[in-house]
């Protein structure tokens, strides 16, 4: 699965996003505008290593990884526990291997924050799975925006 068929679904499905491009990490945001209040979805898509995070070796050839911010018990659901801070720069200390591809996991650095992950998923999982995680994410921005009005 291509990560253009993820901007696609949220371009389609999901009410007043904006897809934010960055040449720079070759990634992609998805910002949400409610009443031109600005709220951020935990969605990007990361295809290379930043100077804090390199745990999912994403300079391997065609390699991306999507992050989702989903809601405490979610996490809770897939993982047993929510992770410790990690220190300035460090990993979360939770057993995973961060590189493998197709696997949902907590996200290296922001797993206590409740963020999954995921490298190149298959659209098999995308539709089984990961859109739901989306759409939660979704309503967690909007519910946020809200507030902020």
């Amino acid at each position: 699965m291509e990560s253009k068929e993820i901007i696609d679904y949220c371009e389609k499905n999901l009410p007043e996003v904006s897809i934010v491009e960055s040449g720079e990490k070759q990634a992609f945001s998805i910002i949400l505008k409610i009443n031109s209040k600005e709220g951020y979805i935990s969605l990007p898509s990361k295809k290379k290593d930043g100077d804090n995070d390199k745990a999912s070796n994403l300079d391997r050839s065609d390699i991306y990884r999507l992050n989702i911010g989903v809601g405490r018990n979610t996490f809770l659901k897939h993982f047993a526990e929510i992770p410790a801070r990690p220190s300035k720069g460090g990993v979360i200390d939770m057993d995973c291997d961060f590189t493998q591809k197709g696997v949902l996991m907590p996200h290296p650095v922001y797993g206590w924050m409740s963020w999954v992950c995921i490298l190149n998923p298959t659209i098999e999982y995308f539709n089984s799975s990961l859109k739901e995680l989306i759409d939660e994410a979704y309503e967690l921005a909007r519910q946020k925006a809200k507030k902020r009005k």
